[in-house]
């Protein structure tokens, strides 16, 4: 997340004339992401590859709000160890879906199967995103009430947790058949 969703997300609820708005804000001191100009205008096309590689990836992760944050340091590490990755930041799951089939794809292309969403809220939404072959890093309980670096560890928002559910996804999406390259399996 940055300063700029927010305000992106203000100006949509504003001219939206066909349903309510809601805008939901983290109060965690987030590094600020860097954005090429492109990548601004995409803010509001609700869902924008955010780091990418050369060619095709190998496994994207989809993360919104204060997730994309933890979803671009999983990133960081696998590429470091040669992961072809991609991180797809998708603030607005519904101005995504109203966008053409032609730019929902180059954002998740349907043949990389390899993905994982990581979202702080409810889980099971995602998987429209991450498809049976996928994996989510997400709550499936209500009402947790501690310090937030103790809910993050024991519902496994860490960069390793992470990393190895991508790296789980990549088994079985491999196994599948549904990608080409097995450059990161699992030991």
């Amino acid at each position: 997340m940055t300063r700029l969703n927010p305000r992106v997300a203000w100006k949509y609820g504003v001219e939206r004339q066909d349903g309510p708005t809601a805008l939901i804000l983290s109060r965690q001191n987030l590094a600020q992401q860097e954005r090429t100009e492109e990548q601004l205008a995409n803010i509001a096309r609700g869902g924008y590859v955010l780091k990418d590689c050369a060619g095709q990836p190998e496994l994207i992760f989809i993360a919104t709000g204060s997730e994309v944050e933890l979803a671009v340091a999983a990133y960081e590490k696998l590429t470091a160890e040669g992961v072809k990755a991609r991180v797809v930041s998708m603030p607005s799951t519904d101005a995504f879906d109203k966008q053409d089939a032609a730019y929902r794809e180059s954002v998740l292309p349907k043949a990389v199967t390899a993905r994982v969403a990581v979202e702080a809220g409810i889980a099971d939404y995602w998987y429209k995103y991450v498809g049976l072959n996928g994996a989510i890093v997400g709550m499936t309980t209500f009402g947790e009430s501690v310090p937030a670096e103790l809910l993050f560890e024991e519902f496994g928002f860490t960069v390793d947790n992470v990393v190895a559910k991508a790296k789980r996804t990549a088994v079985i999406s491999i196994s599948g058949k549904k990608v080409a390259s097995a450059t990161f399996l699992l030991p």
